[in-house]
């Protein structure tokens, strides 16, 4: 497969594209991740991937493949985006303590003027977690660059999640063999 260029610092994508054995390059673009205020909650993740796509675009050279993606998590319909204390993410993990939230992530691959997008949806069940569970995981984790306020891979996914619909790897923040069909139709 040809060398792509994946627009994010994230050390889960990066390790998802390594498992997947797919060449690439990082370049981090400094974007905005806010959205239009009304834009229905399953496009704002494509939004904010998009805007990354085309802020690399413009930093690499003409014709290089572009991988863009942003990782949202919804519960109730409200957009829950990364904690800014220990004590937001103690809240935010009391929220989705025993309930179910959407793990939307959205991704955009582009070349030239050529676009593919799509937004990949998991379902993700907690149980009821204890407050001493949610303090040891936000104190021994700093699970503060996560949407969410968590990682599926660590402790609290392993100890905390009752169930997953839908892709794992999206709950990482990419959903990586849709991503390799996807950049297949990139491919000479």
């Amino acid at each position: 497969m040809e060398k792509i260029i994946l627009a994010s610092q994230s050390p889960r994508r990066k390790q998802l594209l390594e498992w997947a054995e797919i060449p690439f390059d990082i370049v981090v673009p400094d974007t905005d991740e806010s959205y239009p205020a009304g834009l229905p909650v399953d496009e704002v993740a494509v939004h904010i991937a998009r805007n990354k796509a085309l802020a690399v675009q413009e930093m690499v050279a003409p014709g290089s493949i572009v991988l863009a993606a942003d990782t949202i998590v919804v519960l109730n319909k409200r957009i829950i985006g990364k904690p800014k204390s220990r004590e937001e993410a103690i809240s935010i993990l009391s929220d989705l303590s025993g309930d179910r939230h959407a793990v939307i992530t959205g991704v955009v691959i582009r070349q030239y003027d050529k676009e593919s997008f799509f937004a990949d949806t998991t379902d993700v069940n907690f149980h009821e977690l204890t407050r001493e569970q949610i303090e040891f995981y936000v104190d021994s984790y700093k699970p503060f660059d996560k949407a969410g306020a968590y990682a599926i891979q660590e402790w609290i996914g392993v100890v905390g999640i009752k169930s997953v619909s839908g892709d794992f790897y999206n709950v990482m923040g990419l959903p990586v063999s849709r991503v390799v069909r996807q950049l297949a139709k990139f491919q000479p």
